[in-house]
């Protein structure tokens, strides 16, 4: 008699980055109809893991890419109230172009990082390991979702009594030694 297991689905979420926005899509059915996800969506048989994110990706906003990086895997008991669901999140490489929502998405946009706001499932947090494990240029970099980046040509603010406030300060090496005299 054969032993019946009651296993998490997987799935698979793309991050796709590019001049300092997100690839998100708007999901048009439950769970969290209406609020901004990753693309992403289950994985199907005789399906890999890289197959799946690139076919999800292409549903969803008519864009193509591939993975380029693991983020991680994700599998909190309670990330999906369908049912439990293991995901392999990959940040995406490649030429961009105008998203179209489609599948089961009422839209998709690139979203500057910093106007993100709450995301539908683990989203926020799959998001934020992405732009620590990435360089993405100054555009986004040091940006979290939810966060306004700093305005272009603001100065750099530091709490007085710390060393990046002293840096700022004293200026750069090279107007330090033109001050002292140096060559």
């Amino acid at each position: 008699m054969a032993a019946t297991y009651r296993n998490p689905a997987l799935t698979t979420d793309a991050v796709w980055i590019r001049a300092g926005r997100v690839l998100l899509v708007r999901r048009g059915q439950p769970p969290f109809r209406g609020l901004w996800a990753l693309p992403g969506g289950f994985v199907e048989l005789r399906e890999t893991v890289e197959e799946s994110v690139v076919r999800e990706l292409f549903e969803e906003t008519g864009l193509r890419a591939r993975p380029s990086k693991l983020i991680g895997v994700y599998s909190g008991p309670d990330r999906d109230p369908r049912k439990p669901t293991t995901t392999v999140a990959f940040l995406m490489r490649g030429r961009g172009g105008n998203p179209r929502g489609g599948d089961d998405a009422e839209a998709a946009a690139w979203v500057p990082i910093g106007e993100v706001g709450p995301l539908a499932f683990d989203h926020a947090e799959i998001l934020r390991d992405a732009l620590r494990a990435g360089s993405y240029g100054a555009t986004a970099r040091g940006a979290r979702p939810g966060r306004r980046p700093k305005a272009p040509g603001r100065r750099a603010r530091a709490t007085p009594g710390t060393r990046k406030a002293r840096r700022l300060r004293q200026g750069s090496p090279r107007s330090r030694r033109a001050r002292r005299g140096s060559r």
